[in-house]
């Protein structure tokens, strides 16, 4: 019995070993999930993502792009919220984007960003302040 225990042992350890990360560049690429659509982009040796649309990101007139009224920075305020970038310094490390910035236009803050790559068209996020436990995640999917 200890003898099979240990082979099915060997035989997982074997196979999670033949397994191979994504490549950290696999992140680049336009994204969605229900509320948003970014697009990832490199810049030097971190990631950064801007907004391309979001339920509440036009005026009533669906056309027009809402500005970024909540920016604690006056001189930024008048900037469209279409095309901001909001994801930054993300950084690859041990299969994982880590200590990122996302500025939430929603309340003019910025917060903590994490990611990890579940496949080459899936993409699992958390945004949080403080401490990962005490954020919100998202699920996205690559737009092709």
């Amino acid at each position: 019995m200890k003898k099979t225990i240990l082979a099915v042992f060997a035989l997982l350890l074997s196979l999670a070993s033949l397994a191979q990360k994504l490549p950290a560049d696999q992140i680049t690429g336009v994204w969605q999930c229900e509320d948003y659509k970014i697009e990832m982009f490199k810049v030097g040796n971190t990631y950064s993502a801007k907004l391309l649309w979001s339920k509440e990101m036009f005026e009533a007139d669906g056309k027009t792009s809402k500005k970024d009224v909540k920016n604690p920075n006056e001189k930024l305020r008048s900037r469209p919220v279409q095309g901001l970038t909001h994801i930054t310094g993300l950084v690859y490390q041990d299969g994982e984007y880590v200590e990122g910035k996302l500025y939430s236009v929603q309340d003019g803050n910025t917060y903590g960003f994490k990611g990890k790559l579940k496949g080459p068209n899936d993409l699992e996020t958390r945004g949080y302040k403080g401490i990962p436990l005490m954020g919100k995640s998202f699920k996205w999917k690559r737009v092709q």
